[in-house]
């Protein structure tokens, strides 16, 4: 308890954040020996799994004390990610996923059932920090690197750009604020942490699936290489 809550996070998700980070699929996407349906893969991923994050999160948690005081519509995902499905895979990207033409890996199937049927408050919380602090940190820079290897158009990276969130550095800042001002007790505190490390663990499967699946899935997700 001695640790503000935003710094015994990143302390206590260093490892499994490092995990998946290095994970083969992140590696090769990010060193240019991946191609450019792989990352189209990873977008429809996405979308499964922050459909369900916010579906949840906003009609479940909007105005739970615990979620209440980081929630903000400028950082909802879904739209952007729509919009990049469309560009990738055209406007039947629906139908295509409904009918598994878009390939759904199970991890990330997994992941958006979890969701949605085991979510917790505190669970809740810590899918929120690791999947938008990362969006606004991270993944500005898989979003200069994939532009830069596969000359992937601003157009499909619509989930990297926050439009209503200009300045991201003090952004984040008040978020983490936001977080060292939740009055939590050691048992709460604990279970954040844990679901943390959980939701990279979660994440890292998603891409152990998508490097598992290579070509012909990636292939799947729409467009050509």
């Amino acid at each position: 308890m001695d640790q503000p809550l935003s710094t015994a996070l990143r302390t206590e998700t260093a490892s499994a954040h490092e995990d998946a980070e290095g994970s083969a699929f992140v590696e090769q996407l990010m060193g240019g020996l991946a191609c450019r349906p792989a990352f189209v893969a990873l977008v429809a991923q996405q979308l499964v799994i922050y459909r369900a994050l916010e579906e949840v999160l906003w009609s479940e948690y909007a105005d739970h004390p615990l979620l209440g005081p980081v929630m903000d519509h400028r950082r909802d995902r879904v739209p952007s990610l729509e919009q990049d499905m469309r560009f990738f895979a055209g406007d039947g990207f629906e139908a295509r996923l409904a009918t598994g033409e878009i390939h759904v890996v199970p991890a990330a199937a997994d992941y958006a059932t979890g969701l949605r049927e085991g979510h917790a408050p505190e669970a809740m919380l810590a899918h929120h920090y690791v999947r938008y602090l990362g969006d606004l940190s991270g993944g500005q820079i898989i979003a200069r690197m994939v532009q830069r290897h596969y000359g992937i158009a601003p157009e499909g990276l619509n989930f990297y750009h926050f439009e209503q969130i200009p300045k991201p550095k003090p952004y984040k800042d008040a978020y983490r604020a936001a977080l060292d001002s939740l009055e939590v007790d050691e048992p709460t505190r604990r279970r954040i942490l844990d679901a943390a490390v959980d939701s990279f663990e979660l994440n890292r499967r998603v891409f152990a699936d998508l490097g598992a699946a290579r070509a012909p899935e990636h292939a799947a997700a729409g467009a050509p290489t």
